[in-house]
């Protein structure tokens, strides 16, 4: 079956890419809950997973784990949830597929699977329209803050008034990343005034 297949080629990057290792560093719940996450951003409920909240809470508790490992882990469950779901799989079609390829992923990770799977997976509806917007990142949030300069090099004087930007971006896999930047005031104003237009022809629409 070629759901089946697109699904064992998700199995066999988590080999190669060793992220089964660190599935089975991650306890069960933590897992769940990254899965749960993965569900809700794929039916468009969540902007992104908060791989690095998830990430310090699982560091916090005593496991050694990297936020790219876990970015990693959860780009490949989006990917097998999916895949799953484009190809109409049951919980026991894809069970029976993880179950050939047992070796790869830990026991606990397939329990966590087949559960969130036969509870939500019916829910993931993957259209066309939405594999075309997922080829571009999802404005999430922003934040600023205005901060006076005591060095810069685009600032002739100290004291040099200038504003800080964080734009919070969903990136097409999901993963939640902080972009941040200084303006001078100038340049913020020239960004506001952008805004500004763009607001004026959304009036028109």
């Amino acid at each position: 079956m070629a759901g089946s297949s697109a699904v064992v080629r998700v199995l066999e990057a988590l080999d190669v890419g060793g992220a089964a290792d660190k599935i089975n560093l991650i306890p069960q719940d933590f897992f769940a809950e990254l899965c749960e996450q993965v569900i809700q951003h794929l039916n468009h409920k969540i902007p992104g997973v908060n791989t690095a909240e998830l990430c310090q809470r699982i560091q916090t508790s005593g496991i050694e784990i990297g936020v790219g490992d876990l970015a990693k882990i959860a780009n490949i469950v989006s990917f097998l949830f999916s895949t799953a779901a484009r190809n109409n799989l049951s919980t026991e079609e894809l069970v029976t597929t993880l179950g050939n390829t047992v070796s790869v992923l830990p026991k606990h990770a397939l329990q966590v699977i087949r559960h969130v799977w036969n509870e939500q997976g019916k829910s993931i509806s993957v259209s066309e329209d939405a594999g075309n917007m997922a080829t571009v990142g999802q404005f999430v949030d922003i934040k600023w803050k205005l901060g006076v300069a005591v060095s810069s090099d685009t600032c002739r004087s100290l004291k040099y008034p200038y504003v800080t930007v964080t734009l919070t971006v969903a990136d097409p896999s999901g993963q939640l990343t902080d972009k941040t930047f200084e303006m001078t005031i100038p340049q913020f104003k020239n960004f506001f005034r952008q805004f500004k237009e763009m607001a004026a022809v959304l009036e028109t629409v």
